[in-house]
């Protein structure tokens, strides 16, 4: 309540249209959103064959016989029985696929948090009748961020299921390039949605719309072993090199380079998100969702750093995004207060300036730390500097002088 009795007038007309904004999303969502998928027979049976199954499903012929486990050039024309493919084998793979089909509320929902996040980290989190330096603890606060979490982990996890998410979203362009979907221009457009969000923010969609990557931040954010949290944080570029070297053992495994098995997709062997659906598939998936949600408690976001696909391609994308954290040079005194905050590396390679920093998943935890309010979240096209007394606003470069270009 602090907090909102010190927000300014334009503040609260931001937020209220924020809030509006999103619900409108959301609305307008549920009214496109359309439960018939296309025609799904009642039955499926070994009788038929690849082709068959595929038009069905939407799919190909080829993602149906990867699923079966046949060679991607088994004959599409054949009955599945002439194959050796069995009942029960033919009912899991269908079963399978059916639960990789995209809730286009989903796409609405992800759009409706990454806009309300927006609005939070660019205006309204600080208020502006908040500026002197004692009252640093009541910007950004919390509970609105664990909100967004929260809406995020039910509404686009548990109740809308599994897909579509940001992980699938990368991982499905490169099934499409290895024949695996027939719809490339709907899986593209998919991938630019999700990349897209990222760079408006500094990977928002990943801190503020991802269900597994907002259970993580949750899971991190509990009041336990806090002091042990504070000093678990491995070196980013281990981390990242193995995301990496995974990224790249993908594609060379994908697309036949490794292994000879031309459309196997590793990636569905740590699929996390799975959970929403209930249905861990596999052991490995199993495996991954517990061990990220346990090393959760201590790391933070281990899934995103170390496996995900789209954390990786985001992280790159990072070096264009619009809005992020920013520092003032000629405010900052190197205290290293934005580094204790920040649950990542991510603030410390702002500082040292490191071109290959940790990934900044938008959380707002550094923006209250500073006690010489030399960072802000704030577009990267502003480029005047903030003198120490000036506040809340940004000043003016002297007469015939040289605007200061803020860190990126």
């Amino acid at each position: 309540m602090n907090w909102f009795k010190l927000l300014s007038r334009r503040q609260i007309l931001w937020g209220a249209g924020g809030l509006l904004l999103a619900l409108v999303l959301v609305l307008t969502g549920l009214a496109l959103d359309d439960d018939d998928d296309g025609p799904v027979p009642a039955t499926f049976t070994t009788k038929m064959s690849l082709k068959d199954t595929a038009m069905a499903l939407g799919s190909t012929g080829k993602a149906v016989a990867r699923e079966l486990g046949l060679p991607l050039d088994a004959p599409k024309g054949a009955p599945l029985e002439s194959l050796g493919v069995t009942e029960e084998q033919l009912a899991k793979t269908i079963h399978h696929l059916l639960g990789h089909r995209d809730s286009t509320l989903k796409y609405w929902l992800y759009a409706a948090l990454s806009v309300w996040g927006f609005v939070f980290l660019v205006r309204i989190g600080r208020p502006d009748a908040a500026g002197k330096k004692g009252k640093r603890r009541i910007w950004y606060p919390r509970r609105i961020y664990t909100a967004a979490l929260l809406t995020s982990v039910i509404g686009a996890g548990f109740v809308l299921g599994k897909s579509p998410n940001p992980m699938e979203g990368a991982v499905k362009i490169f099934k499409t390039m290895a024949g695996l979907y027939p719809d490339p221009v709907a899986k593209v457009l998919a991938f630019l949605f999700f990349l897209g969000l990222a760079i408006l923010g500094n990977k928002l969609i990943c801190g503020w719309g991802c269900p597994f990557g907002a259970l993580q931040e949750l899971l991190h954010s509990l009041p336990i072993l806090k002091k042990q949290k504070r000093k678990a944080k491995p070196p980013f570029r281990i981390m990242n090199g193995i995301r990496a070297a995974l990224f790249v053992a993908v594609l060379l495994v994908l697309f036949g380079v490794l292994g000879g098995r031309k459309g196997l997709v590793l990636y569905h062997y740590v699929n996390p998100f799975n959970l929403f659906n209930f249905e861990p598939e596999s052991i490995s998936v199993l495996i991954t969702i517990i061990a990220s949600l346990v090393l959760g408690l201590v790391i933070y976001r281990p899934f995103c750093q170390v496996i995900c696909p789209f954390g990786f391609l985001s992280w790159i994308a990072e070096r264009v995004s619009i809005y992020r954290v920013r520092i003032d040079p000629d405010l900052c005194d190197d205290c290293g207060a934005c580094s204790l905050a920040c649950p990542s590396d991510a603030a410390k390679g702002l500082v040292k300036r490191d071109p290959l920093r940790a990934d900044c998943f938008s959380c707002a935890k550094c923006l209250s730390a500073c006690p010489t309010d030399a960072i802000r979240y704030e577009s990267v096209f502003r480029t005047r500097s903030r003198s120490a007394s000036s506040g809340d606003r940004l000043s003016s470069p002297e007469p015939g002088g040289t605007a200061h270009r803020m860190r990126p």
